[in-house]
Formats: C-alpha cells, structure tokens, sequence
C-alpha cells in the first residue's frame, strides 16, 4: 500500500484488518468506510515517516478530554483561525492583523463576535475555548 488511492479500492474488511494491525485495537464501532481509509492512510505515513511530535500530540490529547487551555500569554497569529460550533452552527472567525474577521465584518474583539452569535455577553476568549472555565 503506497497511495490513499489504493488504499480506497480495498474493501472493508481489508482495511479493518490493516487498521487492528496498525493500532493493536479494532476500529470505533460506526466508523464510515471512507474515515477509516483516512486513518490506516495517515497510520502507515505516520510508521513510515514518523508521527505528530509529542507537544502537539500532547495538546491534541487535552482538547480531547476537555482541558485544553491556551497559557494566558500567548497570543494568537495573524491567519490563525476559531472555530466554534453553538446550537449547531459551526461559526468561524479568522484572525487578521488588528482584529478578527467574521462574516465578512472585522471585529475587534472576539467578546463582540461572541455576543453577535449568543446574544449575550461572552468572554470572547473563553467562548472560542482559549481561555479555562475555572
């Protein structure tokens, strides 16, 4: 196996057998066909050119349990991008030099873009997840 194209014309079964042989697990039960296509493709790249290097591996695994907390000084680039799902709309806003663009519009801050999709008042930060809940 050398392509995701190939890897796209094995069937099913194949493609589990390779996934149980790359993660020693078997796949999440309901997984689509073409997912589990994406993830024995990036196993193999990842065995054959190594994987994600531990601080992103670590970051990746605190979003997922729900800690991740950006350090309150960091900021974010300029081309850097939020997305934030709310009552099932995905919102995302681009950071750009002096401000956030959403929309179509530049906003200041992103308390205002968080009050534009609530109708509340939000921290910005802590909307879009850069800040703790604590």
């Amino acid at each position: 196996m050398t392509s995701t194209a190939e890897l796209e014309m094995m069937p099913r079964s194949y493609l589990i057998d390779q996934y149980e042989h790359l993660i020693s697990a078997p796949p999440p039960k309901g997984i689509s066909t073409p997912l589990l296509c994406r993830l024995v493709a990036y196993e193999v790249q990842a065995a054959r050119y190594g994987g994600l290097p531990l601080r992103t591996r670590n970051k990746l695994q605190a979003i997922a349990s729900d800690q991740a907390v950006v350090p309150a000084g960091s900021s974010l680039r300029s081309g850097s991008r939020l997305v934030r799902d709310w009552n099932g709309v995905t919102h995302v806003v681009d950071v750009a030099k002096g401000g956030y663009r959403y929309q179509g519009r530049v906003y200041r801050s992103l308390s205002a873009i968080a009050r534009e999709i609530t109708g509340a008042r939000w921290s910005g930060p802590r909307f879009f997840g850069l800040k703790g809940t604590s």
